[in-house]
């Protein structure tokens, strides 16, 4: 990061497991970083900075330079935000202050369409799509584990103006300086969906069931029907147009078989068992409409969609 750069703000909005683990990583390497968090998470934070378990960046206590509740926070040059979907539109109107048409906003979020909605609830400010592969969690303590040998982000620009390809790079310089391994993607919308059809089988399986991954893969019946998710939301993204094609179908599958520890969980399941507020409606009930809309049955995951609402409204 240039002299210039170590002189930008930058907030974290969300603190979760994505967005602590990247406060940890921004937190560490830029002097100018505020962290954004309520209530306990807050007063936690600042009695005792941001600690973060991490297996692939290693263990860290961080103290940001502010931390403070939304309404507290000033105008940013960048904002990493990280908050669930749910939560998303409330948060843009409560962040809107924070925002002016200098400002770059990252959403580093689940779900196909997280960016889109940002410029739509802002109108203002420059985003960047994102997402990241990473197995992580918030504590009871508010310290927040990493699990697993890899975390990367990959950030990039849909058709985007020489304003949002700017943008792009700035990013790209603040994660390298961070130690945030990172890629720009070619196509942005493409790496989207094929982590939103990784998290339409991992986290509506692990939920469904319960289970660790390691406890899915051991079962053949739960195995194959993980599979069949991957295929069937495969379907879907084809039929909107996206370039999905079998090798990557394929990838998603091998890396459900070979990338994760047996006890990686997902937040989905670990929501839907704590009997919280959970995102559902992302990672399952979006597919199973859109599949409805293009007429291409999904018969697996309509089943553990309706099974998981059912849980979910007891």
């Amino acid at each position: 990061m240039s002299t210039e750069g170590k002189e930008k703000k930058i907030a974290v909005v969300g603190l979760g497991g994505v967005g602590g683990y990247l406060a940890g990583m921004l937190g560490s390497a830029c002097p100018h970083v505020t962290f954004v968090a309520r209530n306990e998470r807050l007063e936690a934070i600042r009695k005792n900075g941001l600690v973060l378990h991490s297996e692939y960046s290693g263990e860290r206590i961080v103290r940001p330079e502010k931390a403070v509740p939304l309404e507290e926070l000033e105008t940013q040059d960048y904002i990493f935000l990280c908050v669930k979907n749910y939560s998303l539109e409330k948060a843009c109107a409560d962040l809107a202050h924070a925002v002016c048409d200098d400002t770059v906003l990252v959403p580093v979020m689940n779900g196909v369409d997280p960016a889109d909605r940002v410029r739509r609830f802002l109108g203002k400010g420059t985003v960047v799509d994102a997402l990241i592969y990473i197995v992580s969690f918030a504590n009871s303590d508010f310290s927040v584990t990493q699990q697993g040998d890899y975390a990367n982000l990959k950030i990039g620009t849909r058709n985007g103006d020489a304003k949002e390809q700017q943008a792009v790079r700035e990013v790209s310089g603040i994660l390298s300086a961070a130690g945030i391994d990172h890629a720009v993607a070619e196509d942005i919308e493409l790496e989207i969906w094929k982590k939103y059809i990784l998290n339409c089988a991992f986290n509506v399986t692990t939920a469904f069931y319960d289970h660790s991954i390691g406890a899915v893969r051991s079962d053949e019946k739960k195995a194959a029907e993980y599979e069949a998710l991957v295929k069937e939301a495969c379907q879907v993204a084809v039929a909107k147009g996206v370039p999905i094609k079998p090798e990557h179908r394929d990838s998603i599958i091998d890396r459900f078989y070979h990338a994760y520890a047996d006890e990686a969980s997902s937040s989905l399941q670990r929501d839907v068992h704590e009997h919280r507020q959970s995102e559902l409606e992302t990672f399952s009930g979006y597919l199973v409409r859109e599949a409805q809309k293009l007429g291409i049955p999904v018969p697996v995951s309509r089943r553990m969609y309706e099974g998981l609402k059912n849980k979910t409204s007891n």
